[in-house]
């Protein structure tokens, strides 16, 4: 509550916004994990309190769901004269979603939901760790075997089922992960929010995850850029945050997780465009204001 209030308070006085222009909503991800805990209310009892701090009673608060909250990412991020032909997936902590639209409209949407996120595959991979074998090699052979039973009994089900295989030619993918490989594998692209990948690339990187890890810190990717245009500084910030964010473990699972999904789209046939996106997690919060105030002038 007070974490929102400072929030809200900030926009109002500081940056002079008025408050019919400052949206508030809840995500999914707070919704689905309230419902899974069984703590509904207390999101309904945050509403309310934070109503009565603002004093505005009528102050609209949406809880979004993992529909909404999908459709909006796709519209946030995907550009649209690739709106149609675009599958979208968000890799997440505990889960992963996103879909496409299959009819040609901006209205009929294909959600995509996966069960497994970057920390819920770590999370998995740590349990079956024996407590007398935390090394490096172990977590390695125990991550296989989670990813593999994740692909054999959610991954290959859920992107069947999703029908996108013949509808999309670009498979893009946002959340941490996606930010955190993209600036490792290509540092030059600093400036770039999307970064064109092949499934190669990833699992190359991922191997030099395993293999060879300060191969990826700051000194080392810094160094290798030639570019001279690119300020090093940012640069390096930029990397360090990555690593700040995740720990060596953490890019292992979340870059397995994040071949076993690609691996779904890679044909002797037919090549898929991979994407990974930066600032996904602006996404659906940008298109959400759009929508909103589009619907407020009409």
């Amino acid at each position: 509550l007070n974490g929102l209030y400072s929030l809200y308070s900030t926009v109002i006085t500081q940056y002079k916004i008025p408050a019919a222009d400052v949206f508030t909503v809840i995500s999914s991800g707070v919704r689905m994990q309230a419902e899974k805990e069984n703590k509904s209310n207390w999101i309904n009892n945050l509403i309310d309190s934070f109503r009565l701090k603002i004093n505005d009673v009528n102050r609209v608060v949406e809880i979004i769901d993992v529909l909404g909250e999908a459709r909006l990412s796709h519209l946030g991020i995907v550009p649209e004269d690739r709106r149609f032909n675009t599958f979208l997936i968000d890799i997440g902590s505990g889960n992963s979603k996103g879909g496409y639209f299959p009819y040609g409209n901006t209205k009929d949407f294909k959600l995509f939901q996966l069960n497994w996120g970057t920390k819920s595959v770590a999370n998995e991979t740590e349990k079956r760790c024996a407590d007398e074998d935390k090394t490096l090699a172990n977590y390695q052979r125990q991550l296989f075997k989670v990813l593999l039973t994740a692909e054999n009994t959610d991954i290959v089900f859920a992107v069947n089922a999703s029908g996108a295989y013949q509808v999309s030619d670009n498979i893009a993918f946002s959340g941490g992960i996606a930010w955190s490989v993209a600036t490792l594998i290509h540092p030059e692209l600093l400036d770039k929010s999307v970064v064109t990948v092949t499934y190669d690339e990833v699992y190359k990187f991922s191997e030099l995850l395993y293999k060879n890890y300060y191969a990826l810190s700051a000194d080392a990717l810094v160094s290798n850029v030639k570019d001279q245009n690119i300020n090093k500084k940012v640069l390096e910030k930029e990397i360090s945050r990555v690593h700040s964010v995740f720990d060596q473990r953490a890019l292992m699972a979340g870059t397995g997780l994040l071949l076993k999904i690609m691996r779904q789209f890679v044909s002797v046939y037919e090549g898929k465009q991979f994407y990974l996106v930066k600032n996904g997690q602006v996404g659906w919060i940008s298109a959400y204001v759009g929508q909103n105030t589009s619907n407020k002038q009409n």
